[in-house]
């Protein structure tokens, strides 16, 4: 019998970042889930993401290219697997190729503190340790960092 590892949790494959943003959990969920605002500030800095296909909705995807500030493309494929909002989605992300084994699954949570912020948890799980090491070592922590930043800054608060 073979086992996924994508289905369980797994300290060695794991990437997680989280951020607190001033703003009301909903509104922070809103920018991740409505296509005319996440298309507008998702990437790291200096990347430009062009979207190719946009559904968000469970069972939907979004298909786009970033483009880095050197020129080199990467095609992304998100598939949605769960929307509960304001507090959760689920997502596939890999290549723009079909059963590619590189794709990650990502949870990302929407908490509200008592003084109204949200405190936002992205939580990467990898195939493998040596490409959860991989995205490291490319930069996957800072550039995700400069993704909630901007993500801040299109909600006028960072």
């Amino acid at each position: 019998m073979s086992h996924d590892p994508r289905a369980t949790w797994a300290l060695e494959r794991e990437i997680v970042l989280c951020r607190v943003i001033a703003a009301p959990r909903a509104r922070v969920f809103q920018a991740f889930s409505d296509p005319s605002q996440i298309t507008r500030w998702f990437g790291p800095e200096g990347f430009k993401t062009e979207t190719l296909e946009i559904d968000i909705r469970e069972g939907g995807r979004w298909r786009f290219i970033y483009t880095g500030p050197d020129g080199t493309r990467w095609e992304n494929r998100m598939v949605f697997l769960r929307i509960d909002p304001p507090r959760l989605l689920e997502v596939e992300h890999g290549s723009d190729v079909d059963d590619d084994p590189g794709r990650f699954h990502t949870t990302i949570t929407f908490d509200e503190q008592g003084d109204g912020k949200c405190v936002l948890t992205m939580r990467q799980l990898h195939p493998t340790k040596e490409q959860r090491d991989a995205g490291i070592g490319f930069g996957a922590v800072e550039l995700g960092y400069q993704t909630l930043d901007k993500l801040a800054r299109h909600l006028g608060v960072g």
